[in-house]
């Protein structure tokens, strides 16, 4: 063995730095494959999603649609678990009550458990009256409607995704199939009224969820944060806030889970249970949180370790409810022309098949997996600073928020609640941290003011933007696909 020496050493150090180079350049080769990763298992699982759908249908006359429309089907699903999921999960990991695989992974069990378990037996083939479907269902080129509305729903989320804006999938699938709709059956076809009464929904939406978030975290900073005895107050808040909660998220899944199924639940029953489910988690959660009290500090940071586990239940819930819910949004326009080529009739409510159930929760999880953390960081981390109690007041002003905008008969969006909810806890600190009645002759010069700001003001306006042409971008998408699909097939 050659001894230590100064040629030795330099040959030891030359390696080095040759193993060094090697690792860097691997690691650089990781992170350009891991896109394509997520491309390739995105492309088999669409091919696996027609190879499904031509084994269930056979050779029936009109099966090369369905497998085309399995195909967009799947990659619709794949982008609204890229991007929808994330106003669930975000907030959760960007408060660091969940890592990220860990907050993946409950997306994945919920989501799916959501779609299998509670996803409709019947949905809504088209966009809540918003369109007259029998004029529409009446037109020969009802087929390449549907793909078309598809299509475009999907493209442009998947813009939306690659942009970093979270948007709705609903709003999405909505302007999608007003746009080939409109191509297909002109402009009578659609009920300018309701559109509107949608609209609105959509522009109240985030405002709704702003103030609710903004309003519950006021509360628990008066009655909790700045109290000398922040323990002894949050043993007597907190299960007052979880028993909110477990009664909101109970009214919240019974108004979300039969929107498609053609009845609802009366509001007297709703009221009853979101009641009773309140009041028994409220008396059951006092012991436990006592428990869980023990031992701590009385200082902010202990309010981290007493909400974490409530966090993490609304966002499951949270989760559920989406997949039960916005799954529809993937497979509806397949449901409606599975259900075309058997009966040769196509129907406004339609049964669900489970496979096309199954691609759908299926593509929701594999899009989430793929493409979910890059927006979950947007949304939990990147829009204000966010923490257990923060999270919570937005997971909470979720289901909230869509209560009361039922006992307005107001259509809103999940997904602008959400977001709303973050630019509320944001906003509201940014007004709360400021200082009051300042020195008239004192200023702050703009670059303080800019510093004193805790709200990223791009993230703001590029959200806000993708938000106001999310409806027309998807549905003159679908419209030029329409048109394009028409052209090639001879279709009047």
């Amino acid at each position: 063995m050659r001894p230590p020496g100064r040629r030795g050493t330099g040959e030891w150090r030359s390696l080095d730095r040759d193993l060094e180079r090697v690792s860097v350049l691997e690691a650089g080769a990781i992170h350009l494959s891991r896109p394509l990763l997520g491309v390739g298992v995105s492309l088999a699982f669409i091919v696996v999603s027609m190879l499904v759908t031509l084994l269930v249908t056979g050779r029936e006359p009109g099966t090369m649609v369905i497998v085309a429309a399995s195909a967009l089907a799947a990659y619709m699903a794949l982008n609204i678990g890229a991007n929808d999921v994330a106003n669930n999960m975000g907030p959760a990991v960007g408060s660091g009550a969940l890592p990220m695989a860990g907050a993946i992974t409950l997306a994945v069990i919920c989501e799916s458990a959501g779609a299998l378990l509670a996803g409709h037996e019947v949905v809504e083939t088209l966009s809540r009256g918003i369109l007259d479907f029998d004029l529409v269902s009446a037109s020969p080129a009802f087929a390449p409607a549907m793909i078309a509305a598809l299509l475009g729903a999907a493209l442009w989320v998947n813009v939306a995704t690659w942009i970093g804006a979270p948007v709705s999938t609903t709003q999405a699938v909505i302007g999608g199939m007003i746009g080939a709709a409109a191509a297909a059956g002109g402009l009578a076809a659609l009920s300018w009224q309701t559109l509107g009464l949608v609209a609105l929904g959509w522009v109240l939406s985030p405002l709704l969820g702003a103030l609710v978030a903004g309003a519950l975290l006021a509360v628990i900073t008066w009655r909790i944060l700045d109290r000398e005895d922040k323990i002894g107050a949050a043993q007597r808040w907190l299960p007052r806030l979880i028993g909110l909660m477990a009664g909101a998220f109970s009214a919240y899944l019974m108004l979300k889970l039969p929107l498609h199924l053609g009845r609802s639940f009366a509001p007297g029953l709703i009221a009853l249970v979101g009641l009773g489910l309140g009041l028994l988690s409220w008396r059951l959660s006092i012991p436990a949180v006592a428990r869980q009290a023990q031992g701590l500090e009385n200082r902010r940071g202990a309010m981290k370790v007493l909400f974490r586990l409530p966090l993490v239940i609304s966002a499951a819930l949270l989760s559920f409810a989406h997949g039960a819910n916005d799954v529809a949004n993937a497979v509806g326009p397949l449901a409606a022309l599975v259900e075309w080529q058997r009966s040769g009739v196509a129907s406004e409510f339609v049964s669900l098949p489970f496979w096309v159930l199954l691609i759908g929760a299926a593509g929701i999880s594999v899009g989430l997996m793929m493409f979910g953390p890059r927006l979950i960081r947007m949304v939990g981390q990147e829009i204000t600073r966010l923490n257990p109690v923060r999270a919570f007041c937005i997971a909470l002003s979720a289901a909230m928020t869509v209560i009361l905008a039922s006992a307005f008969g107001l259509p809103v969006s999940s997904t602008h609640i959400a977001i709303g909810g973050v630019f509320g806890v944001g906003f509201f600190r940014e007004w709360f941290t400021q200082p009051r009645n300042p020195d008239p002759a004192r200023r702050f010069p703009v670059q303080e003011r800019r510093r004193r700001r805790l709200v990223r003001r791009s993230h703001f306006m590029t959200i806000l933007g993708a938000w106001l042409v999310t409806l027309p971008c998807a549905g003159l998408i679908s419209a030029l696909v329409f048109t394009l699909v028409r052209l090639l097939s001879g279709v009047a």
